[in-house]
């Protein structure tokens, strides 16, 4: 449950610099401590890394949300903050709050972000060098959308997202991202909340925007893999169980949002984002054991022009089958056919059924 709004504008954001402030002053204390604890956990320096992650992140945070305060008075207490000029502020906000956090945790964590973008780029000679786009990007990690995010702000585009409403809980997330064109989502909203949410924000795109989407819904992980297969062979979809099993290392994407976009946004290019590297941290203590990560993320993009999309819904529906199957086929490239073989994601998913029942 996220907190009501004035709790946190009133309470959540202004705890953030205080936490900073906490943090800075006891710094020393904080250090011995985790130099000390260091000596005694595997893995080369863990707390002090994470330490200075936090003390970035927390560093980072207080100073956006402090400038969001500035950017808020500036434009008439929110009263002009959709005008264009405006809008410009927030996301050159964004693209350093971003870039800052993203290149701490590569340089802390040795980790190399190598992406591909050649067959991502616009095309020579055409007329517009900065066209709308759709993104339809493979979900599996943690912060993947966090570095799609900024790499889209890096590259000069305006990105517009749709996001789940536990992100409130961040100040610097829950103020930006209601200040510029994006929804966030509540489980207990009814359905097709989210669909709708994309085909307003898809219907307004314009030049140099670009719309984030991640068809498979949820972060990929072998026990979903499974569960996915199971329950379509549940509702006798016999066919979709067989293609989501021929599906290695992603999910079998939903097409609700995807469809609903293409068709508010038949001007827009789309742009499909594949990725690999952090899909073994899909937990809190996968995520501590592969620290420092020591590795890189590779990051692969197809643009496909407007004019190249089916114009039916049947047609488009398949075409997204089709790239999703591509995006595998890299995957398969780099991690083999058997890397999540069915007996291991049985595993996984038993693993995850029993800490369902076995409770807090």
């Amino acid at each position: 449950m996220v907190p009501p709004y004035l709790v946190r504008r009133l309470v959540l954001a202004p705890l953030v610099p205080v936490l900073m402030v906490l943090l800075v002053t006891s710094l020393p204390l904080w250090v011995i401590a985790a130099a000390f604890a260091s000596h005694w956990i595997p893995g080369r320096w863990r707390p002090l890394r994470l330490l200075w992650l936090l003390l970035v992140a927390l560093v980072v945070e207080s100073l956006t949300l402090v400038a969001l305060f500035g950017l808020w008075i500036a434009s008439g207490l929110g009263r002009r903050v959709r005008r264009e000029r405006w809008q410009r502020a927030h996301y050159a906000l964004m693209c350093w709050y971003a870039s800052r956090l993203v290149h701490s945790v590569e340089r802390r964590f040795n980790l190399r972000i190598v992406a591909d973008l050649d067959e991502a780029r616009v095309a020579e000679g055409a007329t517009d060098r900065r066209p709308p786009m759709l993104v339809l990007a493979r979900h599996a990690g943690p912060g993947d959308s966090f570095l799609l995010v900024d790499g889209l702000l890096e590259l000069g585009y305006r990105p517009q997202v749709v996001l789940k409403g536990s992100l409130q809980w961040a100040p610097v997330v829950d103020v930006a991202f209601h200040r510029v064109p994006s929804f966030f989502v509540f489980p207990d909203r009814r359905t097709g909340t989210g669909t709708g949410a994309i085909a307003t924000l898809a219907g307004r795109l314009d030049a140099g925007d670009a719309l984030v989407i991640f068809p498979e819904g949820r972060n990929f992980t072998p026990g979903r893999r499974l569960r996915s297969i199971t329950k379509l062979e549940e509702l006798d979809e016999h066919v979709a169980a067989e293609d989501a099993r021929e599906l290695r290392h992603v999910l079998i994407p939903r097409t609700g949002g995807t469809l609903a976009a293409l068709e508010a946004a038949p001007h827009a290019d789309v742009v499909f984002v594949a990725h690999t590297g952090l899909e073994d941290l899909s937990g809190i203590v996968d995520l501590w054991r592969g620290l420092p990560m020591d590795g890189e993320v590779e990051v692969k993009a197809w643009r496909v022009p407007a004019e190249d999309i089916p114009s039916t819904r049947i047609a488009r529906a398949a075409w997204l089958a089709w790239w999703w199957r591509r995006i595998d086929a890299w995957l398969v490239d780099r991690h083999g056919q058997e890397a999540v073989p069915d007996v291991v994601a049985a595993a996984v998913a038993e693993d995850e059924a029993d800490d369902v029942a076995s409770g807090p």
